[in-house]
């Protein structure tokens, strides 16, 4: 866990920094930067069950609006034959950019659930210990 943890840690900075020249960093920064540092804490065996959890119903509330937004996922998806995300780094169809956007909010719904799990193992077992 220590490994998937720095490896998460130094990949979710990585992705802040990706988000300088984003129309939103405001908002995209701070949302690498929160999993970023749980994940640090969790690689020195820290665990913050409760702010696992905040950030998993936060990115999935916000997950689903990209998701069913006008221009989200299933408009992606329906309207535009889930057409490559890859061709440029730039997005410049909207559709493109709230795909992403929603793929990356998965990735760290899955790292604090993981996180999350692995907490409350640990917790168990201190407990029986």
């Amino acid at each position: 866990m220590k490994i998937f943890n720095l490896l998460f840690f130094v990949l979710f900075i990585f992705f802040a920094a990706l988000q300088y020249n984003d129309p939103d960093p405001y908002l995209w920064m701070p949302i690498y930067l929160y999993s970023s540092a749980l994940c640090y804490f969790a690689a020195k065996r820290k665990f913050y069950p409760k702010a696992y959890l905040a950030g998993i119903i936060v990115y999935a509330a916000y997950g689903a609006y990209l998701f069913f937004d006008k221009t989200g996922v299933l408009d992606w998806v329906e309207e535009h034959q889930a057409e490559s995300m890859v061709q440029t780094m730039q997005a410049t169809k909207p559709w493109i950019e709230e795909s992403r956007e929603f793929f990356g909010l998965m990735i760290l719904i899955v790292v604090l659930s993981v996180n999350w799990i692995y907490s409350a193992r640990v917790t168990k077992n201190a407990k029986k210990a």
